[in-house]
């Protein structure tokens, strides 16, 4: 009974009307479809400027600050630097590192330094959007993200200039949105609000996936990295630094995209099974509705 209201109270808050002789999941993906081109429309029509930076992002002070948090951690971190490189050269062939060509300030392209979590080889295809399943990991290659623990060498991109401890997060060149003005971090708003979204979207199609990447996800992370530089302190860095590192990760944001959502009801619908036809439900009382719902790009 409480799916059937839940799929219902759904539909109703999408605006689309269950319709007699259709499936339930020819509605739900009704609905989805119309939340879906909703909500892409309004990230991509409000874009919001990284240009805007506060004192602190822009301060050399917050370079003397990444640079003596890296110094001062690095006595402690190089034991761990060495049995993490010693796991993933024993438990897999191929080189311990991975390179990778990211956007940096201002447009430079530099090379991003992690562990290697993936299998090592010329004929395994990799995805630009890395989720839980749609790629070889090593043996220990869940357990360095689940951590973030490859994210680790990256210290050493920091040293260089190329990085901050605080910032958005390095782009591949085709999911850049807008140059940025400061430099990429290891840790940020966005990332502390979509670590798992891996796992979230592991479900997703590979065509959802990209659709789904770059017309929402690509977006909502611009935004939030935007809105936080223009008043970052050296408070705020300390905390995202600490909520990191403790692994206290912000998901209301990820679970309260639309996107996500609407798959997750749609695959409920379609494992459940046992309904399929919108006359097992009580028509809606709300009389307002739209009957074709705007098809998604």
């Amino acid at each position: 009974m409480n799916a059937k209201f839940n799929v219902r109270r759904y539909l109703d808050d999408t605006g689309v009307e269950l319709t007699s002789g259709h499936s339930i999941s020819d509605n739900v993906e009704q609905a989805r479809e119309r939340v879906f081109t909703q909500t892409q429309d309004r990230a991509l029509s409000t874009p919001i400027s990284l240009r805007r930076l506060s004192p602190w992002s822009q301060s050399r002070a917050k370079r003397v600050f990444d640079c003596t948090c890296v110094l001062l951690a690095l006595p402690l971190l190089i034991p761990i630097f060495l049995m993490l490189a010693l796991a993933v050269r024993l438990t897999s062939s191929g080189p311990v590192l991975f390179l990778q060509k990211r956007v940096g300030r201002h447009g430079r392209i530099f090379t991003i330094i992690k562990f290697r979590t993936l299998v090592h080889s010329t004929d395994v295809e990799h995805h630009a959007v890395t989720t839980a399943a749609n790629q070889r990991f090593t043996p220990v290659g869940p357990f360095l993200r689940r951590w973030k623990l490859d994210e680790l060498p990256q210290l050493l991109n920091v040293l260089l200039g190329d990085m901050s401890l605080v910032g958005p997060r390095p782009k591949l060149p085709e999911h850049l949105v807008s140059a940025l003005p400061c430099r990429p971090g290891i840790t940020g708003a966005a990332t502390v609000a979509f670590a798992r979204e891996e796992k979230a979207f592991a479900h997703l199609t590979k065509e959802q996936l990209d659709t789904c990447y770059h017309a929402i996800i690509l977006p909502a992370k611009h935004s939030m990295d935007a809105q936080y530089m223009a008043r970052a302190t050296l408070r705020s860095d300390l905390r995202l630094i600490i909520d990191s590192v403790l692994r206290r990760w912000d998901e209301s944001v990820l679970d309260s995209l639309p996107i996500a959502r609407e798959f997750q009801i749609k695959d409920r619908v379609q494992r459940a099974g046992k309904v399929t036809q919108v006359s097992d439900f009580d028509r809606p009382s709300v009389a307002s509705k739209v009957k074709q719902p705007a098809t998604a790009d």
